[in-house]
């Protein structure tokens, strides 16, 4: 793999990001992404256990595996973005229907507490905007984050997990 143009800044910043796979060898792809990371001025500092969890919105398609990372990059937000692209097509990601399964899917889940809304950016909105409701994000972040705080609604990782649905805290599998 060739490196991409963007890839010189100068400050760190602390990041989570979510790394999911429900297509073909799906943990081989979660660590392929996380060595195409590291190999592109990415420190991974933490990461989850794998979980799974059933596919959505269809669930008859197959599960995903997840992880949630937690690392340090001098790169900026939207060469971070520019490279969990680069690295999800390279590894085979098409992106022809939404939700449909896929081998890699990268999401920048919190970019030092930077909040960017939609009308800031076309292509990318932080944190998260579904993170709250994601129990393949939580649950792993959770686990190495245990203070996490959402930037924007300032509510903390536990009390995010309580707003979840029993049904989202019964079909997750920490594995």
């Amino acid at each position: 793999m060739t490196k991409p143009d963007f890839l010189e800044n100068q400050v760190k910043k602390n990041i989570f990001i979510g790394i999911g796979s429900n297509l073909g060898n799906k943990k081989h792809n979660i660590e392929s992404a996380k060595f195409l990371l590291q190999s592109n001025g990415v420190v991974i500092r933490n990461c989850s256990s794998y979980y799974i969890t059933p596919s959505w919105p269809d669930p008859k398609k197959p599960e995903f595996l997840n992880i949630v990372v937690d690392i340090e990059t001098k790169l900026l937000v939207n060469d971070l973005l520019n490279l969990c692209n680069f690295i999800e097509k390279h590894l085979g990601r098409k992106r022809f229907v939404k939700n449909e399964p896929r081998t890699c899917d990268i999401d920048i889940i919190d970019y030092d507490r930077l909040i960017i809304n939609s009308a800031n950016s076309s292509k990318l909105v932080l944190p998260h905007p579904k993170l709250s409701s994601r129990n393949f994000v939580l649950l792993p972040l959770f686990e190495i984050s245990k203070n996490w705080i959402h930037p924007k609604s300032k509510i903390n990782i536990v009390n995010l997990i309580n707003l979840l649905k029993e049904k989202d805290l019964t079909t997750i599998k920490k594995i």
